[in-house]
């Protein structure tokens, strides 16, 4: 089953934007209706995202407001709609964290599901319209209950419009992040600790990740880019244990406006880059 989610339009829905999920069953047929996963939210923004497992857990997971409750960064939350019967029907959405994080607006979301069964998704804090920390939610009993924690503070008052990666690997999970305009990767289950990408800092953002059957890890980020405004592609390979290796390059003007890179490892032990 291919499972996809993403943020609607107001311009084919009314007020407020909807929280779209939809399947594929089979190769060949075709997607089913769209469906708005949103009944208890409203003020979508950002990016939302998606995981799913091999036993029928599907999880949505998207920040915004409770319908009552009232505006502002600081009142946001990130919010899971979870599915156990492979995207048939879906539960309401429920907070995911109990701490009042809040959620920086217009900054994406990233799930996985690692090779253990446990549920990861990423998200911006947005506290005391400030701190605007990346944090990390994980889930080990199928959905049923989130634990959360910060992995890397930043202060800041204005929102960083950044983007964030989930891949698992043979040594577990890891997550890509942006700080202060320097990308980050680091594994999640173990708490490790950050590791830069080598050389100028300043201007990167929106890192992804993936990592190889030996471990190896490509981390590929954007340089120059901003609101309205395309950049530069960059990229390093790591090895297994998270030193840089003499591959990387960086592609000028590789990246046009409002797109971002993506990279997936593939079974040869390769990578490919997307952008």
């Amino acid at each position: 089953i291919v499972h996809v989610a993403w943020n609607g339009s107001t311009a084919t829905f009314k007020d407020p934007a909807p929280m779209l999920y939809s399947r594929l069953k089979s190769a060949d047929g075709a997607f089913e209706p769209q469906r708005n996963l949103m009944t208890l939210t409203t003020a979508l923004d950002g990016g939302g995202t998606i995981a799913a497992d091999g036993v029928g857990r599907v999880y949505v997971a998207w920040h915004g407001r409770g319908v009552n409750d009232a505006e502002g960064e600081s009142h946001r939350k990130l919010w899971v709609s979870r599915s156990t019967d492979d995207g048939a029907t879906f539960a309401a959405e429920r907070p995911a964290f109990a701490e009042a994080t809040g959620a920086c607006a217009c900054c994406g979301t990233k799930a996985l599901v690692d090779a253990k069964g446990t549920a990861y998704v990423l998200y911006r804090a947005a506290t005391n319209g400030v701190e605007r920390d990346l944090f990390l939610i994980s889930s080990r009993d199928g959905g049923d209950h989130f634990t959360g924690r910060s992995i890397h503070p930043w202060k800041i008052n204005a929102c960083p419009m950044s983007s964030a990666s989930l891949a698992d690997s043979p040594n577990g999970p890891i997550a890509a992040w942006e700080t202060a305009g320097q990308v980050y990767f680091a594994p999640v289950a173990t708490s490790g600790k950050p590791i830069a990408a080598p050389g100028r800092s300043g201007d990167r953002k929106h890192p992804t990740v993936a990592s190889a059957p030996d471990g190896t890890i490509l981390l590929a980020w954007t340089e120059g880019t901003g609101w309205q405004k395309g950049g530069s592609l960059a990229w390093q390979l790591f090895d297994a244990s998270g030193r840089p290796t003499e591959v990387k390059g960086r592609l000028d003007r590789g990246i046009p406006i409002w797109s971002l890179p993506a990279v997936v490892a593939r079974p040869d032990g390769g990578f490919t880059l997307f952008h």
